[in-house]
This record gives C-alpha cells, sequence and structure tokens, in this order.
C-alpha cells in the first residue's frame, strides 16, 4: 500500500478489471475466472458526439437473464452479507460497468432510461444485486466525465469493464504533496467493494481560506476493507468500510467535486462530452438509488399476485373461520392500489431518466425537480410493499420466501439520504418560488 514515503509512481499500479466476457448468463459462472478486457491506448477517433442519442446497448434484455440467477442466488447472497460473486461477474458482463464508461476507453456512454429499466429489472429478484449495478454504473460516470484524459486512460486502462466503487461524502481529508495529495480517511456503506478494482473516495483539502471537497481515484491495491456490514435490509450488498492511510493521488486522479455536482465536464477525447456526463448529480444521482426500490416494488407485486392466485385457487372452505374469501375484497384493492402506485413510481423515474438524456435539465428548477420525483417514488414503493406484505399472511415472512425479503430492502432503500422526501419537496418548493 503506497505511503507518505512512496512516490508518486506508487499511484500507477494498473489493477486486474472484472471480467467482460460475451454476455450470457449461466448459473455455474462461479466457476469462471475473471480475465481482464484487452484495450489499446484510447484514441480521438473512439470519441462520441454529444448530438447523437445514446446508444442502446442491450443492457435490458442481459438484466432480463441476469435476473433470474440473481434471485436464485440471493438467500445465499443475504447469508454471506455481499453480492454473490458469480452475480457480480454477470452484472459486469451484462454491461453495467461499462455503461456510463467514456466511449474513448471502450465505454458506452449510456443512457439513464436504460439503465433505470435495466435495474428494475434485476431489483424484481434481488433489489441488492441491482443496488451494486447501479452504484457501479454510476460511480464510473463520474469517474468518466471528470477525471482528466490521462486519469481516465489509467483507470480503464484493462478495459471498460472495471468496477468502480465510491462515496462523495467527504469522509477523508487530503494533504497537498508534490504532484498530487495524501489521502487518509475511513469511508462506510461502499457497496460491492470487496469486488473492485478501482474506488472514487471524497476527502476534504484545507485551502487556507477554508477547505474544498475533492474526489480521488484509487487502485484496489491501494485500500484495505474492513468488515462492518451488518444490516436487516439490503445485507447482500456487501456496503463495508473502505480504509486509507496517507495514499498518495496524483494530480490527474482527481477531480473537484463541485464540477461534479454541477455538471461541468470538459470537452471529451476528439469532441463534446456525452449526455450521460453533462447531467449535474443533483438531477440524476436520486435515480440510481431509486431504481432498486420502485424495482422491488414491482417485484413484490409479481410476487403477490402469483401468491393471490394461488390462494384463491386452492383454498379450502372451512366453516367458522373468515377463510379466504372472507378477505378477498381487502386483498383485491390492497393488490389494485399497490399496483398503481407503482406504476406511478415508475413513470416518475421514467420521465427524470428521459429529461437527463434529453438535456433537458437545464437549471435548478428541472434538477430539484427530478429528485423530488425520485424521492416520491420510493416514497410510493414503500406504501405498496408494505401494504402488500401486510396482506400476504404468515407465509409472507417466511424467511426461504422473496416476500419478506423484498419488504426489508425496500424499507432499507428508503432510509438512504439521497431518497428523502422532506428535503427533496423543499428544495424544488425554493426554486419554484424563485422562478
Amino acid at each position: 500500500m503506497p505511503t507518505a514515503g512512496m512516490p508518486p509512481a506508487a499511484a500507477a499500479v494498473t489493477p486486474t478489471a472484472a471480467a467482460a466476457a460475451a454476455s450470457g448468463v449461466s448459473s455455474a459462472a462461479a466457476t469462471v475466472t475473471p480475465t481482464a478486457a484487452a484495450a489499446g491506448a484510447p484514441t480521438a477517433e473512439m470519441a462520441t458526439s454529444a448530438a447523437a442519442p445514446a446508444p442502446t446497448s442491450g443492457l435490458s434484455s442481459a438484466a432480463a437473464a441476469l435476473a433470474p440467477v440473481a434471485g436464485r442466488r440471493a438467500e445465499a447472497a443475504e447469508r454471506a452479507r455481499d453480492v454473490d460473486p458469480a452475480v457480480l461477474q454477470e452484472i459486469v458482463r451484462a454491461g453495467f460497468a461499462r455503461h456510463f464508461a467514456p466511449a474513448a476507453v471502450g465505454g458506452t456512454a449510456g443512457s439513464f432510461t436504460e439503465l433505470v429499466e435495466a435495474v428494475e429489472v434485476i431489483a424484481e429478484e434481488c433489489p441488492a444485486s441491482s443496488w451494486c449495478a447501479s452504484l457501479i454504473a454510476s460511480i464510473a460516470r463520474m469517474a468518466g466525465a471528470f477525471l482528466p484524459e490521462q486519469g481516465q486512460a489509467e483507470v480503464w486502462a484493462a478495459g471498460p469493464d472495471a468496477v468502480l466503487v465510491g462515496s462523495v461524502t467527504p469522509f477523508g481529508t487530503a494533504a497537498p504533496a508534490p504532484g498530487g495529495w495524501l489521502v487518509s480517511g475511513r469511508w462506510p456503506y461502499i457497496s460491492g467493494v470487496s469486488h473492485s478494482d478501482w474506488a472514487l473516495m471524497c476527502g476534504l483539502v484545507e485551502t487556507g481560506t477554508g477547505s474544498e471537497a475533492r474526489l480521488f481515484a484509487l487502485p484496489r491495491s491501494a485500500y484495505r476493507v474492513e468488515d462492518t456490514w451488518h444490516s436487516v435490509g439490503m445485507a447482500a450488498t456487501g456496503s463495508n468500510t473502505l480504509v486509507l492511510d496517507e495514499v498518495f493521488v496524483p494530480e490527474h486522479l482527481s477531480f473537484d467535486r463541485a464540477d461534479l455536482f454541477a455538471g461541468r465536464t470538459s470537452d471529451a477525447w476528439g469532441g463534446p462530452a456525452a449526455a450521460c456526463h453533462r447531467a449535474p448529480l443533483q438531477a440524476v444521482n436520486g435515480l440510481m438509488f431509486a431504481a432498486p426500490a420502485v424495482g422491488a416494488a414491482l417485484g413484490m407485486v409479481r410476487t403477490f399476485s402469483a401468491y393471490f392466485a394461488e390462494k384463491i385457487g386452492n383454498a379450502p372452505h372451512l366453516p367458522g373461520t373468515t377463510g379466504v374469501q372472507g378477505v378477498r375484497g381487502s386483498a383485491e384493492q390492497a393488490l389494485a392500489r399497490s399496483a398503481g402506485e407503482v406504476d406511478a413510481a415508475r413513470l416518475l423515474l421514467a420521465r427524470a431518466a428521459r429529461l437527463a438524456d434529453e438535456g433537458a435539465v437545464t437549471g435548478p428548477l428541472d434538477a430539484t425537480r427530478n429528485l423530488r420525483d425520485c424521492a416520491l417514488a420510493v416514497d410510493l414503493s414503500v406504501t405498496a410493499v408494505d401494504r402488500l406484505f401486510r396482506q400476504s399472511g404468515t407465509r409472507g415472512q417466511a424467511v426461504s420466501g422473496p416476500m419478506q425479503r423484498l419488504w426489508r430492502d425496500v424499507t432499507a432503500i428508503s432510509t438512504h439520504v439521497a431518497l428523502q422526501f422532506e428535503p427533496a419537496a423543499r428544495g424544488w418548493v425554493d426554486q419554484v418560488l424563485k422562478a
């Protein structure tokens, strides 16, 4: 691990990227050893124009093939308190790691719409796996949009499927050093960190008149992971603590967090930055966290529907008891109302993603509306899932069944600070009053 006494070259260690094999899912994937994708030096000709629509990469269809595998492995992943390694490998193969990576390094520079749809598909079966897929894509977007070209070339030296994890919360500190910074800190709740190739972490730099937050990219050899994740919900995300002890980070592997928040990116190699890289964080950050919750709620509607149909069809008549027919009316209303709420939540996310894809988020009013809609979508999802869980009876609480896991995971997602409706609503109303 690099220390204060090591030269800047220590940060140039290149990790092995996660597997970049052809898309395809197999339950035997756990026996496959990941190999790094070969990639030459990035060229200007590989960059895409921002004027062109984001390419469709087939991410949603790959996610549909992956989802059942994630569902079958979900219970074991919960016991392990980490995303299943075979599922993580298939997430990479499906294209999540490269989805927002720059075209110049072989990435897709894809759309928010396609990512949200694909994340929702996996979340129907395993919200924790979908969460990791979403955040891996999100962190790659940040690095791909704002790291200098030299830094991008280093991060994706082995190909576009490097697995990035990270946090924009400044739990660390950075001291200036010749050619860069010495970074230290402890960042809790870094989902999927044990499977990462690189990390993008935030720390405060003292400027003499105050402090500024910067993001720092570090190879896997530079940080250690402490096993601290013990949660009742989203247990299979492996959201452990990342630790840095005075690690040198060169200038080309760092950027100002304010640029990320504002969507202030320089032109990409050979042309304008892609639309997915120009979006301000406030306009799209909520999508990354909300999509797993909405997808999980959709899974709950589907699972409860099958359960209810079976129960209605097979329930015996038991004299002297309320029985299934006695609660049929309340269950029907619960299912119809919950399904409608989940449909509404999906529409809210779809609009927010479309506006970001079209470059239509032109100011604070648009950005705060997107964040408001993401928080509201999660609120609707929690309400829908909770209502169905209360109707599911004792069977719904079986630890071997999916309903209790979907209920716990959606509830856990809803506690994330980025998804709280009150501050999101306040931020939007403030902009409305200024308009």
